[in-house]
């Protein structure tokens, strides 16, 4: 954890060497994290500089995939109910002249 320069606050934060440098990269979910916890982190060798964790909650799923899957899915559900709640005229005289054929106890 290293203080914010602009308010103070506490950043977690990634240290770590490439060849010699030294880089430190600020976590977007340090929340995650406890002081001098030690994590595993992935880093491009062409960004060095930019570095991300390694665990599912931050590096495979962060929030604005997670609200945005949240939302297509109330999307998809939306369109599925208007399209069943308002079926067609031809569609809706052919649910009202359905009549249940007699079957026997065994059909085969």
């Amino acid at each position: 954890m290293v203080k914010n320069k602009n308010d103070n606050k506490q950043v977690a934060t990634i240290r770590y060497s490439i060849a010699g440098k030294q880089y430190q990269c600020a976590l977007e979910d340090g929340w995650l994290y406890s002081a001098n916890e030690k994590i595993v982190a992935i880093v491009a060798p062409e960004y060095p500089e930019k570095a991300k964790a390694y665990c599912f909650w931050g590096y495979w799923l962060n929030w604005r995939e997670f609200i945005a899957s949240i939302a297509i899915g109330v999307l998809l559900f939306q369109v599925a109910v208007s399209i069943t709640n308002n079926p067609t005229p031809e569609a809706l005289i052919e649910q009202l002249s359905y009549k249940e054929e007699k079957k026997t106890k065994y059909d085969f």
